[in-house]
């Protein structure tokens, strides 16, 4: 396959912002068609390429036999529905995450892709970005000793944007959907561990969302703390602190926007140590992951089953503060 030609479902901010120009930017890749019933919404993305097949339905784009590989960034309640969808339709499929709103959800896209033979797997930009492999090697080769305690803490504010799907139920909103998936999810791949219980969750509530998650969980050789908001001062940082040394990560997430890729680290002589990644695109990594994949000439990073993983703990976080509201 010379290039993997790339069609997304819907015209979203985000897949105007970064997706759409990262598959642009990535090696052997082209963003060849866009699904949306706005055409006005369409005129933007011709600003990264003219060569742009404009959809005016999903289906349409899903029928294009000039599409390998399909980006879903739509609502997170409709993820699983055109993910399925896409492979039903004989296209490899990245999918935005959340993947689904619960876990058992996923069981039967895993199914489905096993069946199909085909790539399939959430958008979870941030294992390809060079900082948190090196972090796992810091953490492999025991250099803050034993690992006793994550915390982390992804913020930030969009309470005055009530239109916004992150804080509607019926688009499967709240910040742990949303953000939650970072926190979590870093902690599961970077210490490559589950956790055994969650300890203490106090979740605050607006129309269905959670908006402020306080979550404590026990690992079976640590213990994680984790603050994840839509109402609080943008923020994000994660810090690994073991008996020996800690490692610490102050734009873990969004380095592009939040300030360099950084990790810092030391030990018991107290000599710090830091490593900066400027100007590097974990989204163009992400795409260029991807379709290495489909050629077969790697493995993707972060699988069905790893997104699986830290649904689980966002559905052990809400069952632990009583579950989810009545909508």
């Amino acid at each position: 396959m010379a290039e993997v030609r790339w069609g997304v479902l819907g015209a979203s901010g985000f897949a105007r912002r970064d997706m759409a120009p990262a598959i642009h930017m990535a090696r052997g890749n082209r963003l060849a068609a866009l699904a949306t019933r706005s055409p006005e919404k369409a005129e933007p993305f011709r600003s990264i390429t003219e060569d742009l097949r404009i959809h005016g339905d999903y289906n349409a784009l899903l029928a294009d036999d000039a599409i390998d590989a399909v980006y879903v960034p739509l609502p997170h309640t409709l993820h699983i529905e055109w993910a399925a969808k896409a492979l039903e339709a004989g296209k490899h499929v990245l999918v935005e995450k959340p993947v689904a709103m619960r876990a058992e959800e996923i069981d039967p896209l895993i199914a489905l892709r096993d069946r199909t033979g085909l790539i399939c797997a959430e958008a979870y930009m941030i294992v390809h970005h060079p900082q948190w492999h090196f972090v796992r090697e810091l953490l492999d080769g025991r250099t803050v000793g034993r690992l006793r305690h994550v915390e982390a803490v992804f913020t930030y504010d969009n309470s005055s944007d009530p239109g916004n799907i992150r804080n509607s139920a019926e688009t499967g909103g709240g910040a742990l959907p949303d953000i939650g998936v970072y926190t979590y999810g870093s902690t599961r791949w970077a210490t490559r561990s589950d956790p055994e219980e969650i300890t203490h969750a106090d979740i605050e509530w607006e129309a269905g969302c959670d908006t402020l998650a306080r979550v404590s969980a026990r690992f079976p050789a640590f213990t994680a703390h984790w603050v994840n908001s839509m109402r609080m001062l943008p923020d994000q940082w994660i810090c690994f602190h073991g008996t020996e040394g800690l490692v610490r990560l102050t734009a873990p997430y969004n380095p592009s926007r939040f300030g360099p890729a950084h990790v810092d680290w030391r030990g018991t002589d107290g000599v710090r140590h830091a490593r900066t990644w400027p100007g590097v695109d974990q989204y163009v990594l992400q795409v260029e992951a991807f379709s290495a994949a489909i050629r077969g000439e790697a493995p993707f990073t972060w699988t069905l089953e790893d997104a699986l993983g830290t649904q689980r703990v966002i559905d052990m976080a809400y069952a632990a503060a009583g579950g989810r509201p009545a909508i």
